[in-house]
């Protein structure tokens, strides 16, 4: 009996890596339909959010700033689990 994966690789190799990457994209979205979806909706946001920074209607601040923001909220949550 032929080793159907053996000969699906094989052909696969033969491809572009263009084709490659999609027949790959492809298979991955095969195992998880859901993952589909929610990458969909994660392009959606990207645009939303890039649409914005175009138009100017969000301001934006540098790393170093935003990285500051986070930490000093994490620490206000820790602060406010200790007993």
């Amino acid at each position: 009996m032929p080793d159907i994966v053996a000969e699906l690789i094989a052909k696969a190799q033969a491809l572009s890596p263009h084709e490659r990457a999609r027949l790959a994209e492809e298979l991955l979205a095969s195992l998880d339909p859901h993952e589909v979806e929610v990458e969909a909706a994660w392009d959606e946001e990207f645009r939303r959010r890039i649409d914005e920074v175009e138009r100017g209607a969000v301001e934006l601040i540098p790393a170093s700033q935003a990285f500051s923001q986070v930490r000093r909220a994490l620490g206000q949550c820790a602060n406010q689990r200790t007993p």
